[in-house]
């Protein structure tokens, strides 16, 4: 095919913020986790599908298969749909009071 780039796993964007390896990144529309630190400016790799254990809002109760949302206001994953992203689904269990999550991104978010 002339048209094909690539497979679309890992995307590089220009960080409109601080970006810190491990962490979800939004950039518009497309989420992902940055593979690698990098200042404003710079390039960052976003890893857009696969299962990654993300920091989760303590509080909440994730069952396997649960969609799973980033709140960009301190960068956990929720339970909760409103005003927040959807980025995956949790693959694994996680009740209240644990601190992190194994979520599968979606990539198409």
């Amino acid at each position: 095919m002339k048209n094909f780039i690539q497979p679309g796993e890992n995307i590089t964007v220009t960080a409109t913020a601080a970006a810190t390896s491990g962490a979800g990144v939004k950039v518009g529309n497309l989420f992902g986790i940055a593979s690698g630190d990098a200042a404003i400016g710079e390039p960052l790799v976003l890893v857009t599908e696969g299962v990654f254990e993300m920091p989760k809002v303590a509080a909440d109760d994730f069952a396997v298969g649960a969609a799973v949302y980033w709140r960009s206001s301190d960068g956990a994953v929720t339970t909760t749909a409103s005003g927040n992203t959807k980025v995956g689904t949790a693959v694994s269990a996680a009740g209240t009071g644990t601190a992190s999550v194994r979520v599968r991104l979606n990539g198409t978010f």
